[in-house]
């Protein structure tokens, strides 16, 4: 058995879409042919996404690195060949047909969970409110803090115009009709 100081985590470059079955194929691979004191680990970078689309949120969950899956292994002929033959892998990510390791912040950084958020509105959009005393007001949105997760909209309100800060699922944009 191997120590833990000669197993590095590699980059392996795959056909895009097929991540979830290069990992699934290389675990049963190594396995089937008793290679787990060679390859250890077989990871997909992700991260969380919240989309905020017509007043409703939800989270999913987006490849950091399409068509890449990360492998934890000692290389060797036997495992460099075990991965490289694997259904869906075009090959390893390195110069010329030497593979090249991670460094332990390279890894850390690409498996760190960052949270994304996505809005359907932006600064200068019209929008309707959807809850509080300002229900169904429309108004401008004048700026959008991402680490709060608030929006500022301008609500004309007998003849001046109010400031009102608001959750980001408490607004919905309106779409524009042409007269």
């Amino acid at each position: 058995m191997a120590d833990n100081a000669s197993m590095k985590w590699y980059v392996v470059h795959t056909y895009s879409g097929y991540e979830n079955r290069v990992k699934a194929n290389l675990e049963k691979t190594v396995e089937n042919n008793g290679m787990q004191d060679l390859i250890t680990q077989v990871e997909i970078p992700v991260e969380e996404v919240l989309e905020i689309k017509n007043g409703k949120s939800h989270v999913t969950q987006r490849k950091r690195m399409p068509g890449y899956v990360l492998v934890r292994m000692i290389m060797t002929n036997e495992s460099w060949y075990i991965v490289r033959n694997t259904r869906g892998v075009t090959g390893f990510v390195g110069t010329g047909n030497k593979p090249s390791p991670l460094s332990d912040e390279d890894y850390a950084e690409l498996m760190a969970s960052i949270p994304v958020t996505r809005l359907d509105v932006q600064v200068g959009d019209d929008v309707r409110i959807l809850n509080g005393i300002f229900e169904n007001f429309t108004g401008k949105v004048s700026s959008i803090d991402m680490d709060t997760k608030k929006v500022c909209v301008v609500v004309e309100m007998l003849n001046r115009a109010t400031n009102v800060d608001l959750e980001l699922d408490d607004v919905v944009r309106v779409e524009k009709t042409e007269a």
